[in-house]
């Protein structure tokens, strides 16, 4: 174990659990805990979206992702950012406008009943849990590269504080943890593009020569196939990057804490900004890391390339440089999975319990008993689960939660924003197909059937890794079709004026709205 390792970490748990404590004496209202009340402007939010956002992968995947497999890594780049534009246009506002605490408010705004909020509750924790796993996966790698301790153990004790933070801390605690962050987080990532750049004195085709010099994949690394032979795996990548954050339950909770629609605006352009100067930071550290550590001793440290930029700061600054840049991964990891612990926490408390169990008088107290338990057995799924997956590359296992939220809350948001003749049934089947599908296609996909990861065939069934392309016109489909051969709602006049309010946040009734 190695003290200055040892002395960042610390630096960052103490920091951490103090935001929390300080937190802890704030939030003892449900709305509190769900939302901070609203109370942040729409610059911290953008932060705390950027700090929400920019995840294990981001930081350590796709620059591992980029040092292996050249320009195609950064495929994952670029569907990240874009993605942010479906969700300024079309989402944000509208969940604003519609919602309190949670996606299933949005949803039973328009279709009321425990039946719905059920399934939108089911499905916000289900995609919550599966990105979480990844998050820990990383996390649990890096603890035991640089303090040594075994992965499991590591795997827990993350778990273990995720879980504190938002068992005490609720959404105060997570959205100055990502505020915090995120400062930490791009300050670090332009320092060492700052120093990649200047040993080759700030001319970039010096870099990029070196680059080509460096890696087996010579011409080619700066060309499209290295990771992806197929144009359809490329494109299905894209589509579910693009599509699927606008359905991330984590995201979407995000804005209830800001306390009306223009602030909601500024939260999204904010983030927009600091994600896209982050990710043209990451082509700059794959670029790094071939340059200094170099194709083949990456492949001998760390063949997932998981843990690329710890080892570049390494290289460029010894323990010291290595030790912040590390310490800055692991509240990254911590920052997203409490935001993700907090979203399904509020989700099961708020929806289930205190809508479905309770019929919507749960007291105070008992739901923020309830949303700590909650948060406990969360996280011990989570870890769990973790567990099972160190060995996977942990930008793969985004991608499948992008694909799983794009099929399943995506078509459930969009239809119930924007077509009237949308009824229960189509958002009952929709959600249904989606969320089916694309856990079977993922499970008989080229990453999960051969027999190194313990299935029983060889060979992929879908040929598919990133089996967006076909699964989320299969959520959109199921949506359709369930609708259409039902019969339409009775009340015609409650489209309009749930649309209304989601484009105006006002509450008025619209008559002759075609007029």
């Amino acid at each position: 174990m190695n003290l200055t390792y040892f002395v960042f970490f610390l630096f960052i748990l103490t920091g951490t659990l103090i935001i929390t404590y300080w937190a802890a004496e704030r939030g003892g209202t449900t709305n509190q805990f769900y939302s901070m009340s609203g109370s942040l402007t729409g610059f911290q939010n953008g932060l705390a979206i950027a700090g929400d956002y920019i995840s294990a992968a981001s930081f350590l995947g796709i620059a591992g992702a980029i040092a292996l497999s050249g320009f195609d890594g950064f495929y994952y780049s670029i569907g990240f950012l874009v993605s942010y534009l479906l969700l300024l246009f079309l989402i944000a506002e509208p969940i604003r406008n519609l919602g309190k605490f949670t996606l299933a408010d949005v949803i039973c705004s328009r279709f009321p009943g425990k039946q719905m909020r059920i399934i939108v509750s089911l499905s916000t924790l289900s995609i919550s849990i599966l990105y979480i796993i990844p998050q820990l996966s990383a996390a649990g790698l890096l603890i035991k590269l640089l303090l040594g301790i075994d992965y499991a153990t590591a795997v827990i004790v993350i778990g273990g504080l995720m879980t504190i933070y938002v068992a005490f801390g609720g959404m105060i605690a997570t959205s100055w943890v990502q505020i915090i962050k995120t400062v930490f987080l791009t300050g670090a990532v332009f320092l060492l593009s700052l120093i990649v750049l200047s040993r080759f004195d700030w001319n970039m085709i010096n870099l990029l020569e070196k680059v080509q010099q460096g890696t087996p994949l010579a011409d080619g690394f700066f060309k499209s196939g290295n990771l992806f032979s197929s144009p359809l795996e490329t494109i299905s990548l894209q589509l579910a990057l693009i599509f699927g954050t606008a359905g991330l339950p984590h995201i979407l909770v995000r804005f209830f804490t800001v306390k009306d629609a223009s602030a909601v605006r500024r939260s999204v352009v904010t983030a927009t900004w600091i994600i896209g100067l982050f990710y043209v930071m990451t082509l700059i550290l794959g670029f790094g890391v071939i340059a200094f550590v170099g194709w083949d001793t990456l492949m001998l440290m760390d063949p997932t390339g998981n843990l690329s930029a710890p080892i570049l700061a390494s290289a460029l600054g010894g323990d010291f440089l290595m030790a912040f840049v590390s310490a800055v991964a692991f509240v990254t990891i911590l920052a997203v999975v409490t935001g993700l612990v907090i979203a399904a926490t509020s989700s099961f408390t708020h929806d289930i319990y205190n809508h479905v169990l309770k019929k919507g008088i749960a007291s105070e107290k008992g739901q923020l008993r309830v949303a700590k338990l909650a948060a406990v057995l969360i996280g011990f799924i989570s870890i769990v689960l973790a567990l099972e997956f160190k060995e996977v590359n942990v930008t793969f296992l985004v991608s499948l939660t992008f694909v799983v939220a794009a099929s399943t809350n995506l078509p459930l948001i969009v239809f119930t924003l924007y077509w009237r003749r949308f009824n229960m049934t189509g958002a009952v089947t929709g959600v249904a197909t989606g969320f089916s599908v694309s856990i079977l296609f993922v499970m008989l996909g080229p990453e999960m059937m051969n027999s190194s990861n313990g299935w029983l065939l060889k060979e992929a069934v879908i040929p598919l890794s990133n089996p967006g392309i076909i699964t989320i016109p299969l959520g959109f489909l199921g949506a359709i079709v369930g609708t259409l051969v039902s019969k339409p709602e009775k009340n015609k006049e409650h489209f309009d004026t749930v649309f209304f309010k989601a484009l105006t946040g006002f509450e008025k009734k619209v008559k002759n709205w075609n007029n």
